[in-house]
């Protein structure tokens, strides 16, 4: 009974979720009518059955997430988490920046960036307006609203989604059974506000996490969000992931949440490159990214909704990437693939 209730319960939150996402997309929708009606006429009315497939998947990984806590891959108390600090804090900023999002995406201004902000430096692919955000991923005020506007695009389940590493993660950290825990090394390749090394430090609370990300204001808020948690504070770093500066053969294990679909075709294979360098014989590497046209070719309609209506240049040509092929050129093996929900999982193993 006490799980039934339980489970009743986390179904209940993340339905409500869910519908708080939609609301948010219709009222968005409807005040972006009045205000840039040109906006609106460009957007194409998802199909039914796509609709009714969506909510099974949605059902699916809602189902999946429950069974792994359930198991023990991770704490039930996951299952509830949630920034309301965050959300009763930066939601109403969502509303006011969004009709700088919809000037933004009217006038196909990809590149706007506020005269206080160091563009200098950064690889010219990152020089963007990813999701026509204000500042791309190089504000504090971009960081504060990350999280928040993607748990709306994805229907309060971005962190369901962001959880489906873990089993795999734990599975793959087997072959290191006879190290101490606290000696198993672990990097988030651009970690960006640290929601997936949380989640990591709550399956493996002894084990010792790294974050790199080429964002200092998205590393500020991870430094935030993962210092409030007891214990060994993940070490993060601004880094490329195309020259990540670590040692030959230095992790057990590494993760990429969201990153792969942000980047032109020669990024992903150079970082991929840099990922198997930096794992040890043995050890694993995952990607969690957007579902591909190879696996999902009934939601092509969505994928076509998200390149069009999100400003995401590198994404078309994402959605019918080999990764399998780029991460067995770098010396990866036993690929294995994984769908949930809206996202794609390439679990790789370095050769032992």
């Amino acid at each position: 009974m006490p799980d039934t209730l339980t489970k009743l319960t986390y179904q209940t939150f993340q339905q409500g979720k869910n519908y708080f996402g939609l609301a948010h997309k219709i009222l968005s929708s409807q005040l972006r009518k009045l205000m840039y009606p040109t906006l609106e006429q460009k957007t194409k009315p998802i199909p039914k059955e796509v609709v009714l497939k969506l909510q099974e998947r949605y059902n699916q990984v809602l189902e999946t997430d429950w069974q792994d806590a359930h198991q023990g891959v991770y704490p039930e108390s996951l299952l509830f988490d949630n920034p309301w600090e965050d959300f009763f804090r930066y939601y109403p900023l969502v509303w006011l920046d969004s009709p700088l999002i919809w000037e933004r995406t009217e006038r196909l201004n990809y590149q706007d960036f506020s005269p206080e902000i160091d563009i200098d430096g950064y690889p010219s692919y990152y020089i963007q307006n990813f999701h026509h955000q204000s500042n791309g991923y190089l504000s504090d005020k971009s960081a504060n609203l990350y999280d928040l506007q993607v748990e709306i695009l994805f229907g309060g389940a971005a962190d369901v989604m962001r959880r489906r590493i873990l089993a795999p993660l734990k599975q793959g950290l087997k072959v290191f059974e006879s190290v101490s825990p606290r000696q198993v090394r672990i990097l988030d390749v651009a970690c960006g506000t640290g929601r997936t090394l949380k989640l990591i430090r709550a399956a493996l609370p002894q084990v010792s996490l790294f974050g790199t990300d080429l964002s200092p204001a998205y590393l500020r808020k991870a430094n935030e969000l993962l210092s409030k948690i007891p214990g060994e504070l993940p070490q993060l770093l601004q880094a490329n992931a195309e020259e990540l500066p670590y040692l030959d053969n230095y992790f057990h294990a590494l993760l990429s949440v969201f990153l792969f679909h942000e980047l032109p075709a020669i990024a992903r294979q150079s970082i991929i490159e840099q990922c198997f360098r930096v794992t040890k014989p043995g050890g694993v590497f995952i990607i969690c990214d957007s579902i591909q046209l190879s696996d999902s070719p009934e939601l092509e309609h969505i994928m076509d909704f998200f390149h069009t209506t999100y400003h995401e240049p590198y994404y078309k040509h994402y959605t019918t990437d080999d990764l399998v092929e780029r991460l067995e050129k770098a010396g990866f093996e036993n690929v294995e693939i994984q769908v949930h929900f809206m996202s794609k999982y390439f679990i790789a193993h370095k050769p032992a």
